[in-house]
């Protein structure tokens, strides 16, 4: 910008320009910039109203981005809690998409693993993997029996 300062909504749009972002987030950023807390709820609220900015938006985008990724349930959820997302918000972005989440656990074990381990440290490791991307004991359990199903 020129000589004067930036205001809270500058920032803003500058920042919902490249992605969208939730409510928290740029709450933090604009913070971050020195703009003062009632002016970023203020403006929040307005950007809000005009339609540009949406936590639904925001979270509908994050999850389609995370299910690319080959990540299930569990972690999206909690890294759309960790970004200021509610749980109805998340839950119905998780809806919207409606994954088929065994297949996606076998897609994701099938890519990184080519079979399910020899032995009983080995299919621990495939059980912790799919654990971590996020997926739950009866999807792991599925992915560990199925996976390698299409490439015998």
């Amino acid at each position: 910008m020129s000589t004067q300062e930036a205001t809270p909504r500058d920032d803003a749009i500058r920042l919902l320009a490249r992605r969208d972002y939730s409510r928290s987030e740029l709450v933090s950023r604009l913070a971050a910039r020195g703009h003062a807390s009632d002016d970023i709820a203020s403006l929040l609220d307005a950007l809000a109203d005009e339609g540009l900015q949406s936590d639904a938006r925001f979270a509908e985008q994050f999850v389609r981005s995370r299910l690319s990724r080959g990540q299930g349930a569990m972690k999206i959820r909690a890294e759309l809690g960790a970004r200021g997302v509610t749980d109805e918000v998340a839950r119905e972005a998780l809806e919207g998409e409606a994954p088929d989440w065994h297949r996606l656990a076998c897609e994701a074990l099938a890519k990184r693993f080519d079979s399910p381990g020899r032995d009983p440290r080995e299919r621990a490791k495939r059980e912790r993997f799919l654990a971590s991307r996020g997926f739950d004991f009866e999807q792991v359990r599925h992915a560990m029996a199925h996976a390698w199903e299409n490439a015998r």
